[in-house]
């Protein structure tokens, strides 16, 4: 093997098990690359004295026999997780230079079992965005390009930085977050794979907040089976984190490779919206016709509440946000801009500090808590959360194992493209993904194909509560069908 960042984050795990590879060969090869790909801007900190500290310390373990589930992988950690000792920011200039004293939960287990990380990621300032345009560092350019053409491309948001590093080669893996869609769009604009556990499957604690009752970190990385590693290492009960739900973590790799047959997959009709394009309408149906070839039954579902989704979602995400965001004011920590008293501090602070989507969703979530607008916009918006909540419950009790859809209604779109005169253009990329937020089920995106332009699009299946074993079976069969998607060559460096 010459170039050892074409591997996959399993066939690496074997290798370096294997003592095949050492990991610090592995690591300063991702270091190298890292370093190469810096006109796409997925790292916003590189850590490579502390990469090959951790590999050397991997090596070291395996040679006592002491190796842990992912010892000696490089991954990169986006700038949501608290990283101790090691700058985060969430991509937002009012953090400043914060450097925490605490490790997220999620990143402490990956470096329980072993990872080595390779620095920071890019997203979308305090994950509030559908393209990495967002960021206080500037956007994230997606590895892939459009036939025939060189105009720059999104990797899809807020977790831009974690696909297209995968996408492009400069990590194993990534750890990502999901508030509604954030793991599973950039998966889908990237040609990798990224699923979105149940709410309260991996700890938020040490997670930089959005919206606290949808958020949720998970995975990106290049085939369902890496996923489901990565999974493993992620997930499990933490008693610093309310919501943390104390249950078992499956061994998830089991069930990539699992058999389909006589699964029931729903195919809900409401999915069909008006402007869908037609290749997307035939991945959805080359995406069943993989799963019945497989076994598995395909029938017509209906989630009636699907189209308030969207409306509710950026009601309740940015009230949330609102509430959340208080709390970076100049006062205690990041960026603090002087003021003739506290009042113009706080105001120069938060408007010189925020970034104008962020300063958005903050107005829009204020708004709808304040005194009468509560009742009329988040009271409803909650109400037609727990509608939507009941027609997945409903879908399921009649036997339905997994729901199949689009995971986005188009491929990558360009830098610049969208969003400028109106930020609901933009809102509109999340119409397939923010409905299992809502609800806080789990959800995968997978590659299905590649659209009339050559890039990747992506397939979304939604499943019951805690039952992402299903959804890694069933995605497998897709990555297998569908082939693997090759990776964009490199034209960064």
């Amino acid at each position: 093997m010459t170039d050892l960042t074409q591997l996959t984050l399993a066939e690496a795990r074997d290798a370096v098990a294997a003592k095949t590879i050492s990991s610090t060969e592995i690591t300063k090869a991702f270091v190298d690359a890292v370093e190469k790909a810096r006109p796409l801007n997925a790292y916003v900190l590189e850590t490579p004295e502390k990469a090959l500290a951790m590999a050397k310390a991997s090596d070291e373990r395996i040679a006592k026999g002491q190796a842990g589930p992912l010892e000696g992988l490089p991954l990169g950690i986006k700038d949501l997780y608290a990283t101790e000792g090691t700058r985060t920011t969430a991509c937002s200039k009012i953090i400043g230079n914060f450097v925490p004293a605490y490790e997220s939960t999620v990143t402490s287990q990956l470096w329980r079992d072993g990872a080595v990380m390779l620095g920071k990621l890019n997203n979308d300032e305090f994950a509030m965005g559908s393209s990495n345009e967002t960021s206080a560092f500037g956007p994230v350019v997606s590895p892939w390009q459009r036939t025939g053409s060189n105009a720059k491309l999104v990797p899809g948001g807020s977790s831009g930085g974690s696909s297209a590093a995968v996408a492009a080669n400069i990590c194993l893996g990534a750890t990502a977050t999901d508030t509604g869609g954030s793991i599973r769009q950039p998966a889908a604009f990237t040609g990798t794979v990224g699923i979105k556990p149940t709410y309260g499957r991996c700890s938020r604690w040490g997670i930089v907040a959005f919206a606290s009752s949808l958020d949720q970190a998970g995975p990106i990385a290049k085939t369902v089976r890496d996923n489901a590693i990565l999974l493993r290492s992620m997930a499990g009960f933490d008693p610093k984190d309310s919501t943390s739900v104390d249950r078992p973590v499956p061994d998830y790799e089991k069930a990539v490779g699992a058999s389909v047959k006589g699964m029931k997959i729903g195919i809900p009709k409401e999915y069909r919206v008006d402007g869908m394009s037609a290749e997307i309408e035939a991945l959805w149906q080359k995406g069943a016709d993989m799963l019945r070839a497989a076994g598995a039954e395909i029938v017509e579902v209906s989630l009636p509440h699907t189209k308030y989704a969207l409306p509710a979602y950026y009601i309740v995400a940015p009230a949330e946000a609102s509430s959340n965001l208080a709390r970076y004011d100049g006062v205690r920590y990041g960026v603090r801009v002087p003021g003739k008293d506290i009042v113009s501090m706080y105001e120069n602070t938060r408007a010189e500090g925020f970034g104008k989507e962020v300063r958005r969703r903050i107005m829009i979530g204020t708004y709808v808590l304040s005194a009468g607008y509560y009742d009329a916009y988040y009271v409803r918006a909650q109400k037609i959360r727990t509608l939507i909540r009941q027609d997945f419950e409903k879908v399921y009790a009649q036997g339905v194992n997994a729901i199949l859809t689009p995971a986005t209604p188009s491929a990558a779109f360009g830098i610049g493209e969208k969003g400028g005169a109106d930020p609901v253009e933009m809102y509109l990329n999340d119409v397939f993904t923010v409905t299992v937020n809502m609800a806080g089920l789990p959800g995968i995106a997978v590659p299905g194909g590649l659209s009339t332009e050559g890039l990747p699009l992506g397939l979304q299946l939604i499943g019951r509560p805690f039952d992402e074993e299903t959804l890694f079976s069933l995605g497998e069969v897709i990555e297998q069908a569908a082939g693997r998607i090759a990776l964009p060559q490199r034209w960064w460096a």
